[in-house]
């Protein structure tokens, strides 16, 4: 990657301390452009004036331009000669990600950071940001526009993709931060270093790789509420940015699939205990659903006659429903102990009613298209149905009843799979 970097004049207080001591602790905000040449001096002033006036660490602002066409590069260079802490960088190539691995991987700052050019987010949850990372608190830290007490402004279609987005990300890779989209995140420089060379993605998807990669590997992620206001101006593809997260998805959820490994982060971090990955639940999960599903389909071919077609159904289901919730809740997402154990199969009892919904429509369907059906077809319909019934169960057992934040790992209540010497999953 070809790269041509300015240098910048020293940022405040940066150096050795007081009597010749080690120097206080740099923090470095970059900011990612392209192609914004109408906005960047504003905002980099507007920014700069901030973190001296309120940030009480050395600061070093690195405006990355990744592949310009307009001026921005001259009003970087510029920038960097007239402010001090201010430094710019230029790349050939377009990326967001792309600028920031550049940026961050070279890094010789405690903490690196970035936001967008715009400053849509509120400049005062930067401290809140990086003070857990200074302080030894957390590894990686987020603004987080979903998070109780965050205030946000912006139109109904970029809401209902955000939260879209998000949702899937919770449901479909067992993600338990809020918001990975928001252009506001910070993390301690060794963590980043380490994660680099295992996230793949040099564009928008970046950031979800790392949070998916530094969540699997069990580093601590702190989030911010912030308070928020949507750039009218922004230029962002929606529907290109939204088809290529979703490749990213498909394309880390088969990483993970595939490797065991985790990342070369510190032993603190090798030897974390995160929640199990998709490589065991699903083999667990589809174990649990074959026998489910024999034992279900035995129990409806013996209470058929006694009972009838519909009432054997929602017996052999209910029965089994309850089974299966056990089974999961044990083999599947790792939970053992009494705690919490009516509540899990209240909420099993959701996938339940899924499944009794599905099976008595596919039994009606069946029963008003042919006239006195054979064992044989109501079986097969049944199969059908209960197959898509134990998707819509995977789903919300990951998503909502066995969900982290409803099961915090803890030793007395715990026994996951990752104590038993699986690792978590590598995503790149």
């Amino acid at each position: 990657m070809n790269a041509t970097a300015l240098t910048d004049r020293e940022p405040p207080d940066a150096g050795t301390g007081a009597a010749g001591g080690p120097r206080r602790r740099l923090v470095e905000v970059v900011v990612p452009v392209y192609n914004e040449q109408h906005v960047l001096e504003a905002s980099v002033r507007r920014l700069h004036r901030y973190l001296v006036e309120n940030l009480p660490y050395p600061f070093r602002i690195t405006v990355a331009d990744n592949a310009s066409t307009d001026g921005t590069w001259a009003v970087a260079a510029r920038l960097s000669r007239e402010l001090s802490g201010v430094r710019a960088v230029h790349l050939d190539l377009k990326g967001r990600g792309r600028a920031l691995r550049a940026v961050w991987s070279a890094s010789d700052a405690d903490v690196v950071s970035y936001m967008d050019v715009d400053l849509s987010t509120d400049l005062n949850a930067f401290l809140p940001l990086v003070a857990p990372l200074l302080s030894g608190h957390s590894d990686l830290a987020i603004g987080s526009r979903l998070a109780r007490g965050s205030a946000v402004a912006r139109g109904p279609k970029r809401e209902f993709i955000s939260r879209t987005y998000n949702f899937l990300l919770r449901t479909t890779m067992a993600a338990r931060f809020s918001d990975a989209q928001c252009g506001f995140k910070a993390a301690k420089t060794e963590v980043v270093q380490a994660l680099l060379p295992r996230v793949q993605d040099e564009e928008w998807f970046f950031d979800t790789e790392l949070l998916l990669l530094a969540e699997r590997s069990g580093l601590r992620i702190h989030e911010v509420p912030v308070d928020w206001i949507d750039d009218p101006d922004s230029r962002v593809d929606i529907v290109k940015t939204a088809k290529a997260d979703l490749r990213g998805m498909w394309r880390v959820a088969k990483a993970s699939l595939r490797s065991s490994s985790g990342a070369p982060v510190r032993a603190r971090v090798l030897a974390a205990d995160p929640p199990p990955g998709l490589k065991w639940q699903i083999p667990a999960f589809a174990t649990i659903g074959v026998l489910s599903t024999l034992a279900y389909l035995l129990l409806y071919v013996l209470l058929r006659a006694p009972m009838g077609a519909f009432a054997a159904n929602a017996v052999a289901l209910a029965v089994t429903a309850v089974a299966n919730t056990a089974a999961n809740r044990r083999f599947t997402f790792g939970v053992t102990g009494s705690r919490n154990a009516l509540r899990d199969q209240v909420g099993g009892l959701v996938a339940f009613a899924i499944g009794l919904v599905l099976s008595t429509g596919t039994l009606a369907g069946v029963h008003a298209a042919v006239h006195h059906p054979s064992r044989t077809t109501e079986l097969a319909a049944l199969i059908v149905a209960n197959g898509l019934s134990t998707l819509a169960r995977f789903v919300l057992l990951r998503a909502w009843v066995f969900h982290p934040r409803h099961h915090p790992l803890t030793s007395a209540d715990h026994e996951s799979p990752v104590r038993a010497g699986q690792t978590s999953g590598e995503l790149s």
